[in-house]
């Protein structure tokens, strides 16, 4: 994976098209206050299990982004990573495990809060809780 931005607050690791979203969130944190490492995992098999266990040492929490769903996909193969060599709270944000809705992929992803903003909300969230 490649660090596009590095902070120490929280990990957001994304894949395909959803990199750029991810990457505005963490302008987004950046702006108020909160430094957001945002990993780009360009390869999904084979995973960059390193990259992943640094992040998980180095912040507080990681987010996955994905624009599928989340049953069995890159969030989960995160998830194993961190079950077995760093355990560490997380989230996987994505399309869930159920009839997902039709529109242009915008739509879509606006719908299941895979935005900048929805990541944002999610991030603040886990941060006060």
């Amino acid at each position: 994976g490649n660090i596009l931005l590095d902070g120490d607050d929280v990990t957001i690791i994304a894949t395909g098209e959803v990199v750029k979203t991810a990457y505005d969130a963490g302008i987004l944190l950046k702006e108020k206050g909160i430094y957001a490492r945002v990993i780009d995992m360009h390869t999904v098999k084979p995973i960059d299990e390193e990259i992943i266990i640094e992040s998980a040492k180095k912040t507080r929490f990681i987010i996955t982004v994905e624009e599928h769903n989340i049953k069995g996909g890159f969030g989960s193969a995160v998830a194993e990573v961190i079950a077995q060599k760093s355990p560490i709270k997380m989230v996987i944000l994505g399309i869930p495990d159920q009839f997902a809705i039709t529109g242009t992929q915008k739509e879509i992803l606006s719908y299941y809060g895979i935005t900048p903003e929805g990541i944002c909300d999610i991030v603040l969230k886990e941060l006060k809780g």
